[in-house]
C-alpha cells in the first residue's frame, strides 16, 4: 500500500507507537491522519502535528468506534488504512500462583480494547471497504499473540486472540480485495512498557517507537500479513512449533527466574 493520498485513522495515537505511525503516515504523504485516543488533548496536540484531525474515542466501546468510523467518512473522506492500534498493559505480576486467579476486571478490559475494539473496526468498515473494491486493516498486537507474555495472562491471551481474528478476517476478505497487516514487537520504548518491571520481552532490547513505524511503512509497501520489528521473533515461533513441550519448558524456566529476582526485591 502507498500511503500518498490515503485517508488513515489510528487509534491509540496520541503517544508511542500510535504517535510515531502517525507521524510518519503524514511525512508519507497521507492525505489526512485521523488521530484517535482516550485522550482527547494529547490526540489534539498529535494531530495539530500533522495537520490531521484528532477524535476521543473509547475503542473498547462499540458506539465509539462506529462513530469515528461514520465521522471520518462523512466529514473527511473514505478511510483507506484503519490502524487499530490501542492498547493496555493488561496486569503484570510475575509472582502469581494463579493464572486464572485476579478478578475479571482486567481480564474484561483486556478483552474489550485487544479483540473487540478490532472486530468493531471490522464490523463497520469491511462492508464501506467491499463496496468501493477494497482497503486496509492495521491491527498492533504484539509478539505476545505469537508467542506469550509470561506474569500476565490476560494480555497474553487477548493478544492470542488477536491474532485469531486478523487471521479470519484475512481469509475471510481476501477475495474482497481487504488487505490486514499484524504488528507484533517485542519490547518498544513507550509509557505502557515502562510502567512494568522489565521483563524478557526486553531481552532483545527495546525499540524506539519511530524504529516501529518504519518497519509499518515498510510492511503497508509490500503488504506482508506479519509485520516484526524484532526479526527474532519468528526464529521463536519455530522452535516454538517444532517442540512445544521443550518451548513451554523454557517459558516456565523464564518465569520462575523472574519469581526469584522479583521475590528478592
Amino acid at each position: 500500500m502507498q500511503l500518498n493520498g490515503k485517508i488513515v485513522v489510528v487509534t491509540g495515537g496520541g503517544n508511542g507507537i500510535g504517535q510515531a505511525m502517525c507521524e510518519a503516515f503524514h511525512k508519507a504523504g497521507a492525505a489526512k491522519v485521523v488521530v484517535a485516543d482516550m485522550d482527547g488533548v494529547r490526540a489534539e496536540a498529535v494531530a495539530s502535528s500533522v495537520d490531521g484531525a484528532a477524535f476521543t474515542c473509547d475503542v473498547g466501546r462499540e458506539k465509539d468506534i462506529k462513530q469515528l468510523v461514520d465521522v471520518t467518512e462523512k466529514r473527511i473522506g473514505p478511510i483507506d488504512l484503519f490502524c487499530s492500534n490501542a492498547g493496555i498493559g493488561g496486569g503484570f505480576d510475575p509472582m502469581s500462583v494463579n493464572a486464572g486467579g485476579s478478578s475479571n476486571e482486567p481480564w474484561e478490559k483486556s478483552w474489550a480494547i485487544h479483540v473487540m475494539a478490532h472486530v468493531y473496526a471490522a464490523r463497520y468498515l469491511v462492508p464501506l471497504y467491499k463496496s468501493r473494491g477494497g482497503g486496509y486493516f492495521l491491527n498492533t498486537i504484539s509478539a505476545a499473540g505469537l508467542l506469550s507474555q509470561v506474569g500476565s495472562p490476560a494480555y497474553s491471551t487477548t493478544k492470542h486472540a488477536a491474532v485469531g481474528f486478523a487471521e479470519n478476517l484475512a481469509i475471510s476478505h481476501r477475495a474482497d480485495h481487504i488487505k490486514v497487516s499484524i504488528l507484533c514487537p517485542q519490547g518498544v520504548d513507550t509509557n505502557m512498557l515502562r510502567s512494568i518491571p522489565k521483563g524478557p520481552q526486553s531481552g532483545d532490547g527495546d525499540l524506539t517507537p519511530e524504529q516501529v513505524a518504519k518497519d509499518v511503512i515498510e510492511g503497508l509497501d509490500k503488504e506482508t500479513f506479519l509485520i516484526l520489528p524484532h526479526k527474532q521473533v519468528i526464529d521463536y515461533m519455530r522452535k516454538k512449533t517444532e517442540n512445544y513441550d521443550r518451548w513451554i519448558g523454557g517459558m516456565a524456566k523464564i518465569q520462575a527466574k523472574m519469581r526469584e529476582e522479583f521475590g528478592a526485591k
